[in-house]
């Protein structure tokens, strides 16, 4: 395993420091920064990239509201001070405030991008339901103390199962009758958003396990689209136009097809969760789930049946074909190698599961 990359040593005080940051603004420009620090300053402060701004003063009006700044200072504060820097009708097109704090911290090192990590990828392997669940807690865990380098792995498994989200009421989203009835193995995760019916083979799930800093400035809504532009660009390559539906649903224009949910750790580590419908048994799904008007009032549609568009129907291809492609594109991107479960990890997620996940007192803390 490749070891985590040391972190930059500061200035020190009296001594200038040259930084540069990039940030791709997804879906937008290319905003850079150079800047010095001065004895723990911001000092020369310079932003340029490919981005629109009206009126053209405002570019050096922003750099010298940076300049002054505390290297301490954090994104929401950067960007605060650029915005309070902005004429009235200032126009910015393709660009932001924050994405300008996002960059600024990236030349500070208090943010880091994707390259700036050796990423690992972990094939599909079959898992039981529990034990997958414990592992993203496991793995965030190790990511965050950097004793694993940031991770996709994608998840496999072979009981039928509902996956809820942390803060879901057990009693308010599954039918006892239909879970019994069809053989459910029920099981809570620790992030939040909502149930996922899975059987073998008829959803495409992976996890991403990153540091925090990867998304640091980043909005909590901007950082779902930020973190799964690579699946986009897969599904891309594959003949179909993904887009976010806010704040965590993946659609095409023929429907939803997956869903995302986050955890963030104290430690630093924070797992990005995705669980796309490949051939879901949409009959089965609702007499499993209860899925209301209320849940289906804000998706235009009034059936849940209609919201589940298989990845089959609207590719032709088989679930390992697509899994094959995104695997492809994630490693193209960030120059990924391959990974597997250590020994330690799996021991650690039995235990999880025995202590935590496979209990009723974890199932049932939303009754």
């Amino acid at each position: 395993m490749t070891q985590p990359m040391p972190r930059p040593v500061p200035p020190s005080p009296g001594t200038a420091a040259n930084r540069h940051g990039e940030y791709k603004v997804p879906g937008g420009k290319l905003v850079v920064v150079d800047l010095d620090v001065v004895d723990g300053f911001l000092s020369n402060v310079s932003l340029s990239g490919d981005f629109f701004l009206e009126p053209d003063d405002a570019l050096p009006a922003m750099n010298q509201a940076l300049a002054g700044l505390p290297e301490t200072a954090t994104a929401a504060e950067l960007s605060a001070a650029v915005s309070a820097s902005l004429p009235p009708g200032a126009v910015l097109f393709g660009f932001s405030a924050d994405a300008v704090a996002v960059t600024v911290r990236r030349a500070l090192a208090k943010a880091t991008s994707w390259s700036d990590h050796h990423w690992n990828v972990i094939a599909p392997t079959v898992l039981p339901t529990h034990i997958n669940v414990a592992l993203d807690e496991v793995l965030t865990e190790e990511v965050g103390a950097g004793r694993r380098n940031p991770t996709l792995r994608f998840w496999d498994w072979e009981e039928p199962s509902v996956v809820i989200g942390s803060f879901q009421s057990v009693r308010n989203e599954i039918d006892p009758d239909g879970v019994s009835r069809h053989g459910i193995t029920v099981v809570r995760r620790i992030s939040g958003g909502g149930a996922m019916f899975m059987e073998a083979g008829n959803c495409i799930t992976y996890s991403l396990y990153l540091p925090q800093t990867l998304v640091d400035g980043i909005s909590f809504a901007d950082s779902y689209a930020f973190l799964d532009a690579w699946v986009m660009a897969a599904l891309e390559k594959l003949g179909i136009s993904a887009f976010y539906v806010p704040l965590n649903d993946i659609a095409t224009e023929q429907g939803k097809i997956g869903g995302a949910a986050q955890k963030r750790l104290a430690n630093g580590g924070m797992l990005h969760h995705v669980t796309m419908s490949y051939d879901i048994d949409a009959d089965k799904m609702v007499e499993v789930l209860r899925i209301g008007k209320e849940k289906l009032s804000d998706k235009g549609t009034r059936s849940a049946k209609k919201r589940v568009d298989p990845l089959r129907r609207q590719t032709g291809l088989a679930r390992t074909e697509i899994i094959s492609a995104m695997m492809e594109v994630f490693t193209e991107r960030y120059a990924a190698t391959p990974s597997e479960l250590t020994e330690a990890e799996l021991t650690a997620a039995r235990e999880r599961v025995a202590s935590k996940f496979g209990t009723a007192e974890w199932l049932n803390r939303v009754p």
